[in-house]
């Protein structure tokens, strides 16, 4: 397994449409996210890159909705993904639309998302999968270099295993557009094999408390203090055989 952090300098597309069936990925994640962008509630709404920014959220609750990114014309704040000028816990919602696929450090990004985020706030990730079609193709000599295969493939596992170290509770997960040249995606393979979707979703809640219960600690028994009843009595007894002696 690659580490996560590259020397490599990734250049993110600034649309969709940079990208070969990029109007389709675009589509199919809007889809998949618009049950769960009702359930997000709070003041503001943070998405993170040019493709996160394209991603219609009109569905969500939370009505300030802020795009972030280094360069692009839908970007209200110019800033580094890796140094969100944003106060800590003050962020409701984060939207990260294959914002890990081009970054240089993916685990300096989720924490600084996990920074800004408040408690029991909701992070969504999506990203390419490697297991897919797309994943394989990307062994294919020269695909490299333009997207979508110049950006890096996380499998679903490894996402929430690093969900996991942050202390994040994952409500909703799945794999889809298993074709990704069909614009449904495939329906009948999609339904019947969807671990093999070139795309992936996480929804994923912060969380302040264990996910895992522990065992309350035993309090440590204080050692008992010896009854000191006829010290002195003992004591001057010790003396006088002393002396008789």
């Amino acid at each position: 397994m690659k580490p996560a952090k590259s020397r490599q300098v990734l250049n993110a597309p600034l649309s969709w449409r940079n990208m070969p069936w990029g109007d389709y990925f675009r589509d199919a994640l809007t889809q998949q996210l618009q049950p769960y962008l009702g359930k997000l509630y709070g003041f503001h709404m943070l998405k993170l890159g040019n493709l996160s920014a394209e991603i219609n959220t009109e569905n969500c609750a939370i009505s300030h909705q802020v795009n972030v990114g280094s360069e692009g014309e839908l970007l209200q704040v110019r800033a580094d993904p890796m140094q969100l000028p944003f106060e800590s816990k003050s962020i409701d919602a984060c939207l990260l639309a294959h914002t890990l696929a081009w970054s240089q450090d993916p685990h300096r990004v989720l924490r600084e998302v996990d920074r800004v985020l408040i408690d029991d706030g909701w992070m969504i990730i999506s990203g390419f999968n490697p297991f897919s079609l797309l994943g394989v193709s990307k062994m294919v000599p020269g695909l490299t270099r333009k997207a979508p295969w110049s950006g890096r493939m996380f499998s679903q596992m490894r996402l929430l295993d690093w969900l996991g170290l942050l202390n994040y509770e994952v409500v909703y997960r799945t794999r889809f557009q298993v074709l990704p040249w069909h614009r449904q995606g495939g329906k009948l393979i999609s339904a019947h094999l969807p671990a093999l979707g070139c795309l992936n979703i996480v929804v994923a809640r912060k969380r302040t408390f264990p996910l895992l219960p522990t065992r309350a600690k035993k309090s440590l028994s204080t050692s008992k203090i010896r009854q000191t009843v006829n010290a002195t009595r003992q004591f001057r007894k010790a003396e006088d055989q002393d002396s008789a002696l």
